[in-house]
């Protein structure tokens, strides 16, 4: 069984990277891997996924042999989607000793959590890419960049000759992120030929953006690029259908869940974009990409359908991290501590997971980089993920 403290179907089929003789694991001989996650709350879409996500992968990594031997057993604490939680159960896990933990979900929680591990650690696996852990340090974070995310949106969106842009961005700290960025991207070279024809802005809490949709409709944009959280994306997307707009839409990460694309279906743009990692691929022939990231994409997909899901964002980050620790835990030797997890992680080149081939020297604390990068568009007919870029967001169709 899985642990879940207060406070807070194994995949059933055989594939060729997993071992089809691993050694039988002791009940009672347990590696705890301790989660902090929002299992309640504003997180709880996210946080939930990831959970059921890092159930699947430990059956999968104890199919393979566990830690050493020992069966992998993921501990998760609910932090509520508050950070002063969050707070008190790393607090509670670090008094534990363990070389490493993973969570919490989103940037705040993240936030609030790093300081405790600043100086000593254990390793902190934060799932939220818009985390830019300290080089060097103690956390490291999951996917690529958000940046990255919208570098290669942009450069769809140049190559496909829709060169005038509209920005619409939530007031906080992930929408000013992302406008400074988006902002800033328009102006390099590699964009000269773009325009930022509008950049508008509305508070996460709002219901309706109206006025907004307007100074985008007097900008005449192409193509628009919408960086708004969760439910804010929604109203962005209402609001566009409710003015009769429907341009090509790039929409922030943490709306690329399924949920949210069957529930946004009656006012979803007619093409939704999403700068993406390479997991999303699921193994499609059209990437370029080397053979055992393509059965790493397959295996990930693979496994979330045995639980009936069809995976999307929430359910990568759980899927990722764990299965990247545990590899890095069994290249080291039994009992390593967190110093020792640490010093290999920050060196790690050739890891192979479903985003791509880690290399945590040229990218620190992440290990992937906009050379990872992907497009896909949600096809809402087939409801799945549908490829359209290359590498780093030039179309391939």
């Amino acid at each position: 069984m899985f642990t879940v403290l207060s406070r807070t179907a194994t995949a059933a089929f055989a594939v060729s990277l997993a071992l089809a003789a691993a050694p039988a694991l002791a009940a009672d001989d347990t590696y705890d891997m301790h989660i902090v996650i929002p299992l309640t709350g504003g997180g709880a879409f996210l946080g939930k996924a990831e959970q059921d996500a890092i159930n699947v992968a430990a059956k999968v990594i104890n199919e393979a042999g566990g830690i050493h031997g020992k069966k992998l057993t993921p501990v998760f604490h609910d932090d509520q989607s508050s950070p002063q939680v969050a707070v008190q159960l790393t607090t509670d896990v670090i008094a534990l000793h363990p070389a490493v933990m993973l969570g919490s979900t989103v940037s705040q929680l993240c936030n609030a959590q790093a300081p405790l591990i600043k100086d000593a650690g254990p390793v902190m696996w934060c799932f939220s890419p818009s985390i830019r852990a300290e080089v060097g340090g103690y956390e490291f974070t999951s996917q690529i960049d958000s940046h990255d995310q919208q570098r290669a949106l942009l450069t769809y969106f140049r190559d496909k000759g829709w060169k005038r842009v509209a920005l619409i961005t939530t007031s906080d700290s992930s929408g000013q992120d992302a406008e400074a960025n988006v902002t800033a991207m328009m102006k390099e070279p590699d964009f000269k030929d773009m325009t930022l024809v509008a950049d508008a802005h509305f508070a996460p809490g709002d219901v309706t953006v109206s006025a907004q949709i307007e100074t985008i409709r007097a900008g005449n944009p192409q193509a628009i690029v919408s960086w708004a959280t969760t439910a804010a994306g929604g109203t962005v997307f209402r609001g566009l259908k409710q003015a009769g707009i429907d341009l090509p839409t790039a929409a922030s990460g943490s709306n690329q869940t399924v949920q949210q694309m069957t529930d946004y279906a009656a006012f979803l743009p007619s093409q939704v974009y999403f700068g993406v990692g390479e997991w999303a691929a699921n193994g499609d022939p059209r990437l370029s990409v080397a053979p055992e990231v393509t059965a790493q994409q397959k295996l990930f997909f693979a496994s979330m359908k045995t639980i009936g899901v069809y995976p999307d964002s929430g359910y990568e980050l759980g899927w990722e991290p764990i299965r990247l620790v545990a590899d890095a835990l069994n290249k080291l030797p039994a009992g390593a501590d967190a110093k020792a997890l640490h010093e290999f992680l920050i060196n790690w080149q050739g890891h192979v997971g479903a985003e791509g081939q880690y290399d945590f020297k040229k990218t620190p604390q992440r290990g992937l980089n906009i050379d990872n990068a992907i497009v896909v568009r949600w096809d809402g007919t087939k409801k799945e993920w549908h490829l359209v870029s290359n590498l780093r967001g030039s179309p391939i169709e």
